[in-house]
Order: C-alpha cells, then structure tokens, then sequence
C-alpha cells in the first residue's frame, strides 16, 4: 500500500470563521467567510445552507481534480467547533484533513500565516473547533488584520470594517489565500508554509 497520500497533509474540508449576520459582512473578524466566499466564486461551488451542518456548505472539485468541501459556519464565532464536528462525522475525516481560515490580530494586514498546529491564540472560534476536534492538531490559514488603533477597544477593531486605504491590500490577500490553498491541494500543507508564508503586501 502507497504511503504517498500519509505523507502530505492535504486539506479535504476548508472551514472560513466568521458570525451569520449581515451586520458582519466584511468586517475584520469575518475575514474567513470572505476567504471561502473567494474559493467558491472562484471554483464556481455555491454554499448553501445545511441544517445537519449548522452551516453554509458545497461540495465539489477544485482545480488539479481534488474533491474538496467548504464550510461556514452560521452557530456565530464560539460555537463553530458544532458545525465543524458535524461535518468530519458525516464523512468521517481526520481532523489534519480540515483547514480552517479565520482573523488575526497578531499579523498586520497584507500578512498571512500558514501552520500545522497550534493554539487558539484567544480566538473563540478556534477554541470551540479545538474542543470540538479533541486538539489542536489541524492545519489553519491566519489572515492578518492588524492590531487596534486610536484607543479603539478589540472588539470593536475586530468586528470593524477594514479602512478604505486596507481594502485593495485584502483583495490581493484572497487571492493569494486561493492560490496557497490550491497549491497545499496539490503539494501539501507543507510545502505551501513554505511557498506563501514569506508573502506580505504593504500599505502605501
């Protein structure tokens, strides 16, 4: 038996965080809906909603021919290790197989951080999905949004909108996100650290 597909971790679900309502639309905590909002527009997957999922989830082939699912979850932020769980028992997939994308403060924006593992770095999603997965053993997609500024308290810097100057900097950001996680479908997790981890686009 080939060991080739034991030596790549290669995702299989694409999780994006973010909270259900439109009053969070493309604010910085949602960054993870916009980030799977990207790959379906781009892969021509339409997300609809499944009650068995508590989310908004397609199935169906990515470029290069890897089956692939997305997956947002509507059970708002500290809840989304529910939504997450439902899937991977549904098909029962490992938890390395899912990769999930979600907002970081800690990267300024025009940054994005590949890893393996990990902590939940104090974000709610990723302690529900953590919990919920029975450790911190998946790979995860972190999207630069920056610390607060001008006195602004953290949730309401997160669950702001980013500044007009920062949204052509967000485009090129998906876009690169789309392109990292084509080529970790191809050549692993790995190798795609490797490639984009170095990626940065600065502010004028």
């Amino acid at each position: 038996m080939s060991t080739d597909s034991t030596a790549l971790i290669i995702p299989e679900l694409i999780v994006g965080l973010g909270n259900p309502e439109s009053k969070y639309d493309n604010t910085r905590h949602n960054i993870g809906f916009s980030a799977v909002d990207e790959l379906a527009k781009i892969w021509q997957l339409d997300p609809k909603e499944h009650k068995r999922f508590q989310g908004l989830f397609a199935e169906g082939v990515a470029p290069g021919g890897k089956k692939i699912r997305l997956l947002k979850p509507l059970t708002y932020m500290n809840r989304s290790g529910q939504s997450v769980r439902a899937v991977t028992d549904w098909y029962k997939l490992k938890p390395q197989s899912v990769l999930v994308i979600y907002d970081d403060m800690d990267l300024p924006v025009g940054r994005l951080r590949m890893r393996l593992t990990g902590s939940a770095g104090g974000h709610n999603g990723m302690k529900s999905i953590i919990s919920h997965l029975g450790g911190k053993d998946f790979p995860r997609l972190r999207i630069g949004i920056g610390k607060s500024a001008d006195g602004k308290q953290t949730v309401t810097h997160v669950l702001g909108k980013f500044a007009s100057a920062e949204n052509k900097i967000i485009e090129e950001v998906l876009y690169v996100c789309v392109k990292a996680i084509e080529f970790s479908l191809k050549e692993g997790i790995e190798k795609s650290m490797s490639r984009y981890n170095s990626f940065s686009v600065n502010i004028e």
